[in-house]
């Protein structure tokens, strides 16, 4: 692209708007898709072989005291060119330039080595967090950032692992014509203060639908955070946009994979998932949605919000005895909140007269869940993201701004504990006095339990619960406190209607004391 060539000579600093202005460029010509040049050698690189490309620390870019970047080769999966820059605090951006002896190549692709024209196929950012771990020397820099893939990131907070990815935009996921992945195809990594604990990123995104440009202001820890300032100039109307994607995994959890009549694993492990749930918080209330694996065909849900508070993928479940793995430590891995923030409208759309409503799309829309049956652990088969209620046009801009949160046990400044919120979800049949062989699908029991620092510390009689269905009947629910963790727990039956329907049937509990909302809503696919 001969924007980003430029980019690298102009004698002044690169700046959101500078990239919002090379969107605007892009997104008014015709998309040119990036040439398929990638050498044989790589391009035929089996999984081992790309993971046997290592880069040498010792090339590491240096960005101030705390933080430092390494790259990515290119090869296997990963075959798009990512052109990189360093903005230095002062005067023009500086290309980081493709050397073999940048990366020990490993034994599959031992002595040879590439063009200067190669490129990467991303980054990651390393931070010296105030607590080096044991046996590393003070300042040692830890990995805690990833761009890598589309418009894929991954975060994780100080002590967590690696886990769900975030995105910079969805388009079309679950479509029937098939879903469009934006690239990153280029990012300015600003170099900070010698001592700044923070760091910033621009990035140029393209797709035939769409061209747009970001602000990640990142700021490591625990939690680690990312500002996200976006600026997208549509090519042609897009009638699912997905805001702020987050993708991750999910096997099977508490009550196996969740779906009716779904296949159960044969696991020695009891959960394998990324994230166990969906959390949506709106003016008036929060819910959580349990994830589901295991459905004949992939299934959208979608949860109304006008305007959206805030959503996220988390992992609730925390103790390394729900799940047994040594090395995935699945425990450890981080949900992300995405929380909108405000942003006014930039000198863009004044210019293309935009309203104020389409400089804050998260106002009107629905949260959008997308559950894709899997059998495999490697496979990301579950993706949430913001859709507007309004389609982007081709003309018109949309500048939205939001905060990305890590979040590790709960509550936290993300989740606050007002609510007490969902830990468990527990299904099994209700004839534990007088079971039947096999036993009866019309009579299932749920326990739905809720912790929470605001929730009564004894059996109190002014709490009750609150339930509803779909379809069929709840019978005798009961709210009961649970000494043994402190917590609360819903136990009710439903009784699905005769015949089953064909689709899921949603079901709905939560607590209230003396007629106010103690918790938030169990929302579940039965």
């Amino acid at each position: 692209m001969a924007q980003d060539s430029q980019a690298g000579s102009q004698a002044a600093a690169m700046t959101f708007e500078g990239v919002v202005e090379q969107a605007q460029r892009l997104a008014a010509a015709a998309y040119a898709p990036q040439p398929d040049d990638l050498p044989p050698a790589l391009a035929g690189l089996s999984y081992d072989g790309y993971r046997r490309i290592v880069f040498r620390p010792a090339e590491s870019l240096r960005l101030g005291r705390h933080f430092s970047a390494q790259l990515f080769h290119r090869g296997f999966l990963q075959k798009k060119r990512v052109r990189l820059f360093v903005q230095p605090r002062t005067g023009a951006p500086q290309p980081v330039p493709y050397e073999s002896r940048l990366f020990d190549l490993g034994k599959d692709l031992a002595g040879k080595s590439f063009a200067p024209d190669l490129g990467f196929a991303g980054f990651r950012l390393h931070y010296a967090f105030s607590d080096a771990p044991k046996g590393r020397v003070p300042g040692f820099q830890e990995e805690f950032l990833v761009f890598l893939g589309a418009s894929y990131f991954r975060l994780r907070g100080d002590g967590q692992e690696y886990g769900l990815s975030a995105r910079g935009l969805a388009i079309g996921t679950g479509a029937p014509e098939g879903e469009e992945f934006p690239d990153f195809v280029a990012h300015w990594i600003c170099e900070p203060e010698p001592e700044a604990r923070r760091i910033s990123v621009l990035s140029l995104l393209d797709s035939p639908s769409v061209a747009g440009a970001y602000r990640f202001e990142i700021t490591p820890g625990d939690p680690a955070r990312i500002a996200v300032t976006a600026s997208l100039h549509p090519r042609r109307r897009i009638d699912r946009l997905g805001l702020a994607p987050l993708t991750s995994m999910f096997l099977h959890g508490q009550s196996g994979p969740g779906a009716r009549n779904a296949q159960a694993f044969d696991d020695f492990r009891p959960q394998v998932h990324d994230s166990d749930g969906l959390a949506v918080r709106t003016a008036t209330d929060r819910l959580w949605r349990p994830l589901v694996n295991g459905r004949p065909s992939p299934q959208i849900s979608a949860f109304r919000a006008q305007p959206l508070k805030g959503f996220g993928l988390m992992q609730r479940e925390r103790t390394f005895a729900a799940y047994l793995d040594v090395e995935a430590r699945h425990e450890a891995r981080p949900g992300l909140w995405i929380e909108p923030t405000e942003g006014a409208p930039g000198p863009e759309m004044v210019a293309s007269g935009a309203s104020p409503r389409q400089a804050g799309p998260f106002a009107d829309g629905a949260v959008q869940l997308f559950e894709i049956p899997s059998r495999e652990e490697y496979m990301d088969n579950i993706v949430a993201a913001f859709v507007p209620a309004t389609p982007a046009e081709p003309g018109t801009p949309l500048r939205f701004a939001y905060r990305l949160t890590t979040v590790g046990a709960e509550p936290t400044e993300a989740l606050p504990g007002d609510l007490a919120r969902v830990v468990s979800t527990r299904v099994g049949s209700a004839e534990r006095l007088r079971p039947t062989e096999p036993p009866s699908p019309q009579r299932r029991l749920y326990a739905i339990d809720f912790e929470g620092p605001n929730l009564p510390k004894a059996q109190d009689d002014g709490v009750t619960a609150v339930v509803s269905a779909g379809a069929g009947t709840m019978v005798e629910p009961v709210a009961a406190f649970v000494p043994q963790t402190g917590g609360w727990r819903i136990y009710v039956e439903w009784q699905p209607p005769e015949p089953l329907p064909a689709g899921d049937v949603v079901l709905r509990a939560h607590l209230e004391k003396d007629g106010r909302p103690i918790s938030e809503i169990w929302d579940a696919a039965a």
